[in-house]
């Protein structure tokens, strides 16, 4: 669930303008809630049941508002901060880990907004790159929802990825070729010799896919090289690997150094 908190009524038309959007419509079921009462319980209660909010007012309101309840960028859901006038969006928690960067950057852009960064890295331009492993012959259904659903988790679209990535005994896995041409994606493949330098940076390591294809993780692995390979610079997960009954798939960043 995503929530617009205003406190007045301009605050209120700029959430509601922002619902009309028709490129937010990807995001998750969106309410917008005015003036909420009793306010400290109902925005503690949102953010403990990992509701992503967008406040519309003040951060000092936010900030005092939600401290007893703020645990760590690992666990807490993404929190916006804009001003009623729409000028500016403000990644305020859980920036990195939590998507709130990606999530601002999409609002700021939908608004004409200036994104006010905060974080140490500068996130100036960002190459998203998936990874994806599956069993051989894996229907296209399997790869495409999952590839959804990990988009939807981070609040990107397929216009925001730039290759589909995985192992080089796939390179002639014919749904993962059908999903990079269906979405106009680049498809890279790595050998294990290639893949083994992203180790380090996995969320997990399966001895079993080690023994199998001789790396720790594909779909991670793949998705960190592509990204390290676009960029030059240190990638970095933004979505450790989800699975389904058949595919495995993870989201890397980079930045571009411009």
């Amino acid at each position: 669930m995503i929530r617009f908190i205003a406190l007045t009524p301009a605050g209120e038309s700029l959430a509601k303008k922002l619902l009309s959007k028709g490129r937010l419509n990807h995001w998750a079921d969106t309410v917008v809630d005015y003036k909420p009462k009793p306010f400290a319980e109902f925005v503690q209660t949102a953010f403990k049941n990992g509701d992503w909010l967008v406040f519309i007012c003040a951060t000092g309101i936010v900030m005092r508002t939600l401290a007893p309840v703020i645990q760590d960028k690992y666990q807490d859901p993404p929190v916006l901060v804009l001003d009623e006038e729409g000028k500016f969006v403000i990644p305020l928690l859980s920036g990195h880990e939590g998507g709130a960067n990606e999530w601002g950057a999409q609002v700021a852009k939908s608004l004409g907004a200036q994104l006010v960064m905060t974080t140490a890295k500068p996130y100036l331009n960002p190459i998203y790159t998936l990874g994806m492993g599956c069993e051989r012959n894996c229907p296209l259904e399997f790869l495409e929802s999952l590839m959804l659903d990990a988009l939807a988790q981070k609040g990107l679209i397929p216009n925001d990825i730039h290759s589909l990535n995985s192992i080089d005994i796939k390179a002639d896995e014919t749904n993962l070729i059908a999903l990079a041409k269906k979405y106009r994606w680049n498809f890279n493949t790595y050998s294990a010799q290639q893949l083994a330098p992203m180790e380090p940076l996995l969320s997990t390591k399966s001895d079993y896919i080690f023994k199998t294809v001789g790396v720790y993780g594909v779909a991670e692995s793949a998705a960190l090289l592509s990204a390290q390979i676009e960029t030059g610079t240190e990638p970095e997960l933004i979505l450790n690997k989800i699975k389904n009954a058949k595919a495995t798939c993870a989201v890397a960043r980079g930045f571009l150094l411009n």
